[in-house]
């Protein structure tokens, strides 16, 4: 079985509860919620009801209708920046984003709104002092990433939600790759906006999202029609969460989804994450020992989620990922991983990096016989 080390893009494999949930969900309801009075209408229903709770617990949510669920983190940050931009309203961001902040924040920019990026340092970090400098009058939204796709940066949000919550500009936090994995709670950590995908810490299956927005902001829907309710009316439902989920909800997907949050829940976020930091421990360790490697990001691994970046001295990412693939059976991802700004901050733009990123299920051998790996590939490259 190949060794797979790429769950910052996806977690696999999945706890065997959300395999069960999916098919449970597929052949014994089979319809969709909202849309039917009959029993497994109702059922359907509850397969949602009961996903957003768990969800809100997990964030520390108070009332599990301010969450919507989309179809990824890329949807759902698009709807939270298409929705608080207008023409002549101010944002600021940072210099390490995924390309589904910059990419909408740059459609913004185009429509007549203003961006800020503030530049993050070399290991990834950024200064809130410089956020806080960069506040204006006319400032409507903070954006910033939880966890770095790319070094695994995590920065310090509490830290931010304060200063968004004394200027009153609401924080959007991309937390693609913290959700599940480093803990997060919406109101201690002043978080007005957070998106997050299923696929990934969270365990559950592609094609799921979420978007939670706090009492009191107002934004357009990305798309309107059928909601499952209010049919009498032309407008869109004004209430949440029906407003954000007009169309058929990927139930299936929703019921694994559940799944992989009652997983986290019950084997605990904190204990999942002293084992990602164990494995991050490992790999810098390792990785550090082997002559012609160099590592990006944080040099402590409490520092970091779970990504370790790296590159190979006269040699291509892109090489280094196909030799492991093909000669060791070992799977990571290689290049600009949707972030070409977090590279030209880190100093590894055009090429990239290559990035391993293990998840629950992986092991310490698994992360033993990629280091054992890496060290051939280097000794093969000097002999």
């Amino acid at each position: 079985m190949p060794i797979y080390l790429d769950n910052a893009a996806t977690s696999h494999p999945k706890p065997e509860s959300v395999y069960r949930a999916v098919d449970h969900a597929l052949r014994e309801i089979g319809t969709s919620p909202g849309r039917g009075g009959y029993r497994r209408g109702l059922d359907a229903t509850r397969i949602v009801f009961g996903a957003r709770e768990s969800l809100a617990a997990l964030f520390g949510i108070k009332d599990s209708a301010r969450l919507a669920f989309t179809s990824s983190a890329t949807e759902a940050l698009n709807l939270a920046i298409a929705g608080m931009l207008r023409p002549g309203d101010h944002a600021v961001t940072t210099t390490m984003e995924h390309n589904s902040v910059s990419r909408p924040l740059r459609m913004a920019e185009k429509r007549g709104a203003s961006i800020t990026r503030i530049p993050c340092d070399r290991s990834g970090f950024l200064n809130p002092r410089d956020l806080a400098s960069a506040l204006r009058a006319d400032t409507r939204l903070i954006v910033i990433t939880h966890c770095s796709n790319v070094t695994g940066t995590i920065q310090p949000i509490a830290e931010v939600g304060h200063l968004a919550n004394q200027a009153g500009v609401p924080l959007l936090v991309d937390a693609a790759q913290s959700a599940g994995i480093i803990p997060i709670n919406v109101e201690s950590m002043g978080i007005a906006l957070l998106a997050a995908p299923g696929h990934k810490g969270l365990l559950g299956p592609q094609g799921t999202g979420c978007l939670y927005i706090a009492e009191g902001l107002e934004l357009p829907p990305l798309v309107v029609g059928g909601t499952g309710g209010h049919s009498s009316g032309e407008e869109q439902p004004e209430e949440m969460p029906a407003r954000f989920e007009s169309g058929t909800l990927n139930t299936p997907g929703i019921a694994g989804l559940q799944a992989g949050v009652e997983f986290i829940l019950g084997t605990g976020i904190e204990t999942i994450r002293k084992k990602e930091l164990s494995l991050v421990r490992q790999l810098l360790a390792g990785l550090a020992e082997i002559k012609g490697i160099t590592l990006y990001g944080p040099a402590s691994e409490k520092e970091r989620g779970g990504i370790v970046s790296f590159t190979v001295e006269g040699k291509d990412p892109a090489m280094v990922g196909f030799t492991l693939d093909h000669e060791f059976g070992i799977e990571v991802r290689t290049g600009l991983h949707c972030a070409p700004g977090a590279h030209r901050t880190i100093g590894t733009y055009p090429t990239g990096t290559i990035r391993v990123s293990p998840g629950w299920f992986t092991t310490e051998h698994e992360i033993e016989v990629f280091l054992k790996g890496m060290d051939e590939i280097l000794r093969h490259a000097t002999s």
